[in-house]
């Protein structure tokens, strides 16, 4: 255990750094801004890390894009639009909420709740159920027939005797 353990933090600095030396701008507040652009942006290769994690050569291609489109003098969002355009919104790491990606934002609301109206509607029926499958009481008529009939059971239980 403690052998994994020490593993996965030699390996936490390798993966945090994957800009390279030579990558790095020297305006500071560029470099942020390209660091902060870089973190959004999907690497195409892993899919699951931003560009600024991975050390795919894709990656590093689009991490020196970006610091040539902020050296041009790019806002961050032309910079982003530019690489979407190229890539398609699937290099986004968070969609943009638009009217083709509604489904993608709202589905989880939606099934959330979809889920507690089936849940709903589950334990409405099954109360209804129970409700109707209870007995129901007696009527007068039925009580006094029902008397009689313990009346007349009692006497004859204790003349057998």
């Amino acid at each position: 255990m403690l052998a994994i353990t020490l593993a996965l933090v030699l390996m936490l600095p390798a993966a945090a750094q994957a800009v390279e030396p030579d990558e790095v701008l020297d305006n500071p507040k560029l470099e942020q801004r390209a660091r902060e652009i870089s973190k959004g942006l999907r690497c195409v290769v892993c899919q699951n890390e931003s560009i600024d994690e991975s050390n795919a050569d894709l990656a590093k291609d689009l991490r020196i894009l970006v610091r040539q489109r902020l050296k041009a003098g790019d806002t961050n969002e032309e910079v982003v639009d530019y690489v979407v355009a190229r890539y398609g919104e699937f290099v986004l790491l968070e969609p943009r909420f638009a009217p083709h990606t509604y489904l993608l934002w709202l589905a989880p609301a939606l099934l959330l709740l979809f889920g507690i109206m089936l849940a709903y509607k589950l334990f409405r029926g099954r109360a209804a159920r129970v409700e109707a499958s209870a007995p129901k009481p007696l009527s007068e008529a039925e009580r006094q027939r029902l008397n009689n009939l313990l009346a007349e059971g009692s006497d004859d239980s204790t003349g057998a005797r």
